[in-house]
């Protein structure tokens, strides 16, 4: 299936089994085929577009002369931190081809990027923004693209993205291969895929609903005021002595951060406020294990990549249940085993009940701990409807968002 250098490489990484993704992907990209992909992060996804993708460049490399100096494939990214990782997994994948690749994203200057682009790539991994600028520009040219990856649908869409991906989609020949990636489907995805794919195979390894099966989920019942005591606890007393922690705002996260490291824990927050520099000084401190606890929000946390993580935290419950799957997807990756905690304040018990309907279970408390609230039996139930007041959306515009009853299976 894959060629003698891919497999070399594959071997000297340690990859000796491909995973189910990558397993029913690979022989369809090779045969040319449109692909629909549902897959959650750290089931391979990579590895599944990124290996047929080099395999063919490399194949036809000396049979278009000509095209060797035109970027001819293209992977748009939601965020920063996924396009540097999917660009370090095809330097890696691509380390015995003559095949070259460039990254481009936001928030650094475009003058090493536009060296980069200089160079003559195959493949480009780019963020929208960063792309259209680019081109804009004159820097960079897709009118040679025969493949063309857009990875994180969803996460394109709750960004905002999908205006630029339409303009990215005139500027590429319509005569092209093209791969979608989605860990759910929404319904604006499919529409999206129907227009981008051509007759495409429909790969899905994990339903969008599902949580990854080796991670044990619990929930800790607790006041607002009191969860940086918790979190606190639990980092000095709890075992939590590696973990990456969700806050729903970037203020949050920072004030966790403060609070933490006043207690002598060694804390970072990444979120995208931080310049980019800021993010990976933190990120690399935390895989190195420098930093203890990394504080994120859902934007950022995309693309973070982190072997045997063994706990997520989230410390805010998210208003979309969808993101609940995203975030605890961080941890038990590969076949590994994981735990996620969530923290969970009366005003979130709506978000509680929600996430248990979209899973299919009810997640189970944690009921002794040093800051346990009263009144267990609330969150064990869903909150009448007349309770309003019970979220912390005054405006209730989480209901317009809350996307588990209108999923679309693939």
């Amino acid at each position: 299936m894959l060629s003698e250098p891919l497999l070399r490489v594959l071997k000297a990484s340690g990859y000796n089994t491909p995973t189910p993704i990558q397993e029913q992907a690979i022989p369809l990209i090779l045969k040319h085929r449109d692909i629909l992909g549902c897959a959650q992060t750290g089931t391979g996804k990579t590895a599944a577009f990124a290996l047929p993708i080099i395999q063919l460049l490399h194949e036809s490399d000396n049979t278009h002369r000509d095209n060797r100096t035109n970027i001819r494939a293209l992977i748009l990214s939601p965020t920063r931190e996924l396009a540097i990782q999917i660009g370090e997994n095809i330097g890696n994948y691509s380390s015995n081809t003559k095949i070259r690749h460039s990254v481009i994203f936001g928030g650094v200057s475009t003058h090493q990027q536009a060296n980069d682009i200089r160079k003559h790539p195959h493949i480009l991994v780019a963020t929208p923004g960063r792309l259209l600028d680019m081109v804009q520009q004159g820097i960079v040219s897709l009118r040679h693209i025969e493949f063309f990856v857009l990875d994180e649908a969803d996460r394109m869409l709750d960004m905002g993205f999908i205006n630029d991906i339409k303009k990215v989609l005139k500027l590429i020949p319509e005569k092209r291969q093209t791969l979608l990636f989605s860990a759910t489907m929404p319904k604006e995805i499919a529409s999206l895929a129907d227009t981008l794919l051509d007759n495409p195979a429909k790969v899905e390894v994990t339903p969008a609903s599902s949580t990854a099966e080796k991670v044990v989920q619990s929930i800790y019942p607790v006041a607002k005021i009191d969860k940086i005591k918790l979190l606190t606890h639990l980092i000095l007393h709890g075992g939590a002595n590696h973990v990456l922690v969700f806050s729903r705002t970037k203020h949050g996260a920072d004030k966790v951060v403060r609070k933490l490291k006043q207690a002598n824990i060694a804390a970072e927050a990444i979120h995208g406020n931080k310049s980019q520099q800021a993010r990976q000084k933190a990120l690399n401190g935390f895989k190195s294990g420098k930093v203890s606890v990394l504080i994120a929000t859902d934007i950022a946390a995309r693309g973070i990549d982190v072997e045997d993580l063994p706990l997520v935290i989230n410390y805010d419950l998210p208003n979309e249940p969808e993101t609940y799957v995203h975030r605890i997807g961080r941890t038990g990756r590969a076949g590994s085993s994981g735990e996620a905690w969530s923290f969970c304040d009366s005003e979130e018990r709506e978000y509680l009940w929600q996430i248990n309907k979209l899973i299919g279970q009810q997640l189970p408390l944690v009921t002794k701990h040093p800051f346990i609230v009263g009144d267990l039996e609330s969150y064990e139930r869903p909150p009448a409807k007349t309770q309003k007041s019970s979220t912390p959306n005054k405006n209730n515009n989480h209901k317009k968002n809350n996307k588990w009853n209108r999923r679309i299976a693939v």
